[in-house]
């Protein structure tokens, strides 16, 4: 059995994994309702948080397990990337349980543990895959050739999908966080109502770009207000159909100049349902698998960290009780020019 904490940002959370797969507790205690009055994230209030339920956290994880610290076979935790403030309370107090129980310990970045949500839940995929990791703070896409190798096959440019909504629904005067919320409000709209931008990348090259769309919805809330309610949920509509397309067409088009057959969707965003459609729908005409974790899964969770971590430990791998935490933590370099994988 395995502890796996995460801590990379505004969510703090704990997570007991036996043989890999088999969660046995999943706790996670959010920080919207703090955050919420900033319209995002305030670093400095999401690391004292962690720090005020962080224990409570990992003891109700236990206890929802039936487990006590005798019983873990190993730490797992968050090491980046994130927020450092909020990075160094978790990686601390697994340093401290590892050193006062004797228990191997192993460092996880945390986008790796996003692609590990998608082997919590049958059928898991083969390799290769290719990852599309899209969320808050990341938008990137990695390609799998084996377990624990990646290529960075494409990245965002500038804003993170779930950045872009975070900010679009504070243009439009709606909740934090937004990506749920625009979700909610697009229900009642209609996506073709208003044609927003689709960036294009002139060099090429599969990256992702959501300043151009986040732009483009701020001018046209300028010129259009006062915004009656329809017209509110025309615009979350027509900007989320935008940028699900652009998510859809460029892992569509890296997965077939690489040659996959197997796509994964993970990362906070990928609870939006829209993208999931889409998706799902590109995958189904070509006659790929696709492999999306539940919504629960997907949003930052401990459990992906250790079921990640427990892949490590069984590699071999140990980190010292020196280890810190690294904000700006790298999964791959991107691949080199020309290469491809069937």
């Amino acid at each position: 059995m395995i502890l796996g904490i995460e801590t990379s940002c505004d969510e703090t959370a704990a997570a007991i994994l036996a043989d890999g797969t088999k969660i046995l507790a999943s706790v996670v205690a959010s920080q919207d309702q703090i955050h919420a009055p900033y319209g995002g994230v305030v670093p400095e209030l999401a690391s004292r948080r962690h720090v005020e339920v962080i224990v409570p956290v990992i003891r109700k994880a236990l206890s929802d397990a039936s487990v006590s610290l005798a019983d873990l076979a190993g730490i797992a935790v968050t090491q980046g990337p994130g927020l450092v403030g909020s990075l160094l309370v978790g990686c601390s107090v697994a340093k401290s349980l590892a050193y006062v129980r004797k228990l191997p310990l192993v460092g996880v970045n945390h986008l790796e543990g996003h692609i590990f949500a998608a082997f919590l839940q049958e059928p898991t995929p083969d390799y290769p895959f290719l990852a599309l990791v899209v969320s808050g703070g990341h938008t990137a896409l990695y390609l799998a050739r084996q377990p624990l190798a990646y290529q960075l096959i494409g990245q965002t440019r500038d804003d993170a999908a779930g950045e872009a909504f975070d900010k679009v629904a504070k243009l439009l005067g709606l909740a934090y966080p937004g990506g749920p919320v625009i979700e909610q409000t697009a229900r009642s709209g209609d996506p073709r109502a208003i044609s927003f931008p689709m960036a294009q990348i002139t060099d090429g090259a599969p990256d992702f770009s959501f300043s151009g769309i986040k732009t483009a919805v701020s001018l046209h809330v300028k010129r259009a207000r006062p915004l009656s309610a329809a017209h509110v949920a025309d615009i979350a509509a027509s900007f989320q159909a935008t940028v699900v397309k652009m998510l859809a067409k460029k892992t569509v088009g890296a997965a077939l100049s690489l040659g996959v057959r197997r796509l994964v969707l993970t990362g906070g965003v990928a609870a939006n349902k829209a993208l999931r459609a889409a998706l799902s729908a590109e995958a189904g005409e070509r006659g790929w698998e696709l492999f999306i974790p539940p919504p629960a899964l997907c949003t930052d969770n401990a459990a992906m960290i250790a079921a990640a971590g427990q892949a490590r430990l069984s590699a071999g791998e140990r980190a010292p009780l020196t280890m810190n935490a690294i904000p700006d933590l790298k999964l791959a370099e991107p691949r080199p020019q020309g290469s491809g994988a069937r």
